[in-house]
This record gives C-alpha cells, sequence and structure tokens, in this order.
C-alpha cells in the first residue's frame, strides 16, 4: 500500500488568517481560495490517494453496548436488560434480538468491543473519539482538536473529483459544527465539512448549502437550488459567457456545483424505488444510502448522522428520547429500542450489503459508532415526560462497542471483549485512537505527520495509537 506523507507544515501566519475567519458564511469558492492560499505556503500538500473512502455514521448520546453488540446473557437482571442476543451467522458474533438482519450477514462486518476512554461528558466524549486526542476540556463540543473528517479533507485538499472531499448529514438545525465536535478547531473553517441537513426521504429534500457565491448568483440570475436548478443554471451561463468573467475559484466552485457527478451523487430519485425501501423511506435509511452515493462519486469521508428516529412518519414516543442518550430520565430505554432499533438493524446492514453487492467493499471503510457505551447496570428512575418509574443507562467510556465493516479486511470477527458484566475490556484494551490509526492506514495518510496549531506547534495527526491487525486489508 502506498503511504502519502506531508511535506510540510503550513505556517503559523498562514493558519492564523484562516483561523480568524468564521466557520459560518464560508462559500464554497471562498473555501477552495484559502486552501490554495494554505497550500502554497508550504509548497504542496498530501497527493490525492489512491480510490478510498470512509463513511462514518455517528450515534450521538452512545448507544448501549449492552443492548446491541456485546449482550451479557449471563450477568444478573440488574446488568443484562431485558433484550435477549440471537445468534448469527457467524459461530460466537452474537448480536441482539431486536438486529434480526444483522444476524444474516455478520460475516460481513467486525464488531470491536474493547474500547475505552476517560470521558463521560457527551462534549468531552464527542471530542475524544472524534478528533482521536485528550481535549482540553472535558465538557462543551467545541473542538481544540481538528475531527477526523477535517484531517481528512486537509491531506486530500489536491484531489478533486467533481464532488466536495468531506461531506456530512443530519437532521435540520443539526448541521453546526459544534453540535458534535464536527469542528476543524487549527486547521480553520475551509476543512469544515459541506453539511447537508434535512430529511433526504422527504419530497421536499434539498441541499440547500452546497450554493454558489450572491454575486455569481446575481450575475446568472438564477437563484434556484441545487437539484432543481443546476440544469437551467448551466444553460444560462453557457449562453452568457459569464464563465470567462469569473477567477478561478469560482470557476472551480461552479464545476463541482454544475457537475453530473455531483448533481446525481444526491439525486437519490436515480435509485430504484426497491433498493431504497430495502434502505428504509426514512431519514436513516435514505442517509445511509446517499452516504454509499457520496462515496461511490469519489467523495473521501462522509458522516451520516443517525439521532433521532422519530422523523418521517414515526411517531414521537412519550417514552422516547431523540438521540442514544438513553438516561430512564430521558427514557423508558427499552420501549425507546424497540422503535429505535428496527430502524437502525434495516439501514446498517442494508449500507452493508449494497457496498458489497457494488463491489465497493475494498474502497471504502464503515464505520459505525457513539461516543461511549453505558451503564452496565440498569439505572431506573422516574421518567420527566412520563412522570413513572422507567429503566435506563447513564453514561459509560470505560467500555463500549462499535461497527466496522469493508476496507477489504477480513470480516465476520468479534474483536476484544469486556468482562462478565460489560464494565471494561477484558482482552485486548484498546483506544478510539486505534481505530484512526485503521481508518487513516486505508486512505493512505501517515497519522505520524503533524500540523501547526495556532501557536505554531507541531502537532501529530494521531498522538498515540496503532491500527487494529484485524481491520488491516488483506487483499
Amino acid at each position: 500500500m502506498n503511504t502519502h506523507r506531508c511535506s510540510g507544515p503550513v505556517s503559523r501566519r498562514r493558519f492564523l488568517e484562516v483561523g480568524s475567519l468564521a466557520a459560518s458564511g464560508v462559500s464554497l469558492s471562498s473555501m477552495l481560495r484559502h486552501r490554495a492560499q494554505a497550500a502554497e505556503s508550504h509548497g504542496s500538500s498530501f497527493a490525492p490517494d489512491a480510490d478510498t473512502s470512509v463513511i462514518f455514521i455517528w450515534l450521538p448520546g452512545g448507544a448501549p453496548h449492552t443492548e446491541t453488540y456485546d449482550m451479557k446473557p449471563d450477568a444478573p437482571i440488574e446488568y443484562r436488560g431485558e433484550f435477549n442476543p440471537i445468534h448469527t451467522n457467524v459461530p460466537g458474533l452474537d448480536v441482539c434480538e431486536h438486529l434480526p438482519l444483522h444476524a444474516k450477514m455478520a460475516d460481513k462486518y467486525n464488531i470491536v468491543r474493547s474500547v475505552a476512554h476517560n470521558f463521560a461528558d457527551h462534549g468531552g466524549g464527542h471530542k475524544r473519539f472524534l478528533t482521536g486526542r485528550i481535549p482540553a476540556s472535558p465538557v462543551d463540543t467545541v473542538n481544540d482538536n481538528p475531527m477526523v473528517g477535517s484531517i481528512v479533507a486537509k491531506c486530500r485538499e489536491k484531489k478533486s473529483v467533481g464532488i466536495p472531499n468531506y461531506i456530512s448529514g443530519t437532521d435540520p438545525g443539526r448541521d453546526g459544527i459544534d453540535v458534535f465536535a464536527f469542528g476543524p478547531a487549527y486547521l480553520g473553517p475551509t476543512y469544515v465539512p459541506f453539511s447537508v441537513a434535512g430529511d433526504p426521504s422527504s419530497d421536499k429534500f434539498e441541499v440547500r448549502n452546497l450554493g454558489i457565491d450572491k454575486a455569481m448568483s446575481d450575475r446568472l440570475d438564477d437563484r434556484t437550488r441545487l437539484l432543481t436548478g443546476l440544469d437551467h443554471l448551466q444553460r444560462q451561463v453557457d449562453r452568457s459567457g459569464a464563465m470567462d468573467a469569473m477567477d478561478s475559484f469560482n470557476r472551480r466552485a461552479f464545476e463541482i456545483l454544475t457537475s453530473t457527478k455531483c448533481r446525481e451523487a444526491f439525486d437519490l430519485k436515480k435509485e430504484p424505488q426497491e433498493l431504497r425501501d430495502r434502505y428504509g423511506m426514512h431519514a436513516w435509511g435514505q442517509r445511509c444510502l446517499l452516504a454509499r452515493r457520496l462515496v461511490e462519486a469519489g467523495c473521501s469521508f462522509v458522516t451520516m448522522v443517525l439521532e433521532n428516529p422519530y422523523q418521517s412518519g414515526v411517531p414521537f414516543l412519550k417514552q422516547g428520547v431523540y438521540n442514544w442518550d438513553s438516561h430512564s430520565v430521558n427514557c423508558h430505554m427499552y420501549d425507546d429500542l424497540r422503535a429505535r432499533l428496527p430502524i437502525y438493524d434495516k439501514c446498517i446492514t442494508a449500507l452493508i450489503e449494497d457496498l458489497y453487492n457494488r463491489g465497493l467493499d475494498k474502497k471504502v471503510m464503515l464505520v459505525v459508532t457513539g461516543e461511549f457505551g453505558r451503564t452496565p447496570r440498569v439505572n431506573p428512575a422516574i421518567g420527566t415526560q412520563t412522570g413513572v418509574m422507567q429503566p435506563g443507562r447513564d453514561h459509560w467510556p470505560q467500555a463500549m462497542s462499535f461497527l466496522v465493516s469493508g476496507g477489504g479486511m477480513q470480516t465476520g470477527q468479534v474483536i476484544g471483549s469486556t468482562n462478565a458484566k460489560a464494565e471494561h475490556p477484558q482482552d485486548r484494551p484498546m483506544t478510539p485512537n486505534n481505530l484512526w490509526a485503521s481508518v487513516y492506514r486505508h486512505l493512505g495518510i501517515d497519522y505520524t505527520m503533524a500540523f501547526p496549531d495556532r501557536r505554531g506547534r507541531p502537532m501529530p495527526i494521531l498522538p498515540f495509537g496503532e491500527p487494529i491487525d484485524e481491520l488491516l486489508r488483506v487483499s
């Protein structure tokens, strides 16, 4: 495998200039301009790598490992909870009874059960997991180190395939970079994701923020949205000759926005309805399908957030909660999971199946995780919404599980284990950094290289951590 090394850091002055920009209001053409300016200060950046990508499915709030991928049926009832494990098509790899589609295709993914860290707050947990670094503050979601997706965008900034290179999908109003610690920190606002908020299963879904500069819009006399007006816009440009008047950065931005590849990648109506139904005509399902379309089109890093299942026609449970934060004061954990897990089961297995069916299982690595697990012991309390005693679990970073698929790796493996009550790693203790070292290796990024922070100090992409051997490419 070829590994491309960074040729050198960006100057402190340039990073201060870029870092001073506000993350909001940065247009695509402005972002391209700032990236080119940053590259000028050190001559070059990472060369475009082989055709590899990552789909990162984020489950904010922290999915319970003991109700999904690390069940403990022999533990006391106050630990094992209400759900039972079921066998899969891989001996020794059991999953929750509410994940029956997972059970049919366990040979196509791996479960890592022995990752832990020390940040029990959502903010600290998000930052610790998403950056691979120890955050300065154990709370809030304002990054002091770049999210992994921003690092990938920086390392692949020279890659130009007619589609943004780092894209995220969220619920409406949840697309700010500080909602989930998606910020680029000292890399600067040019490396934020192109965020697409909304429900892709809705007929009214549109990509609002992949727009063009207002000045360009005025010159071209076109204010329609992407996916509904790009054909008209391109025809207007061709007739007016306005392209000649644009600088190279606006030209490149326009080329991305009007390219057939970009336009078609976001158009889910091009998929057979049967396949859309397989994913589920729900925000989560169509977000996962969109992720596949985006990496197939060449995007390097796609983050899709599966947070609130109570949308797309799914009625909200009074005893439910909008994210995976299953405290008993927030929800009746088991009632909430009975509604949540079937949707999750369907979209995640459809994505895995689709990647393999389309021959993308070597190019694309899929990672599915939240920021931590849940307490091994069930903690009943009176629900805020229901006013009655109900079961739940609190934050627990000392043990968690996540799913990994694709990436050319051997699959059908259980990697690591926790003790009998799922309290802490027993075999193969790891941290989030082991996952990210594996991801960077898949992408051909030398994670030992450093970028300067705002004070000019070299910051390694990963300060520690080695790849998980079982997740390395085998073919």
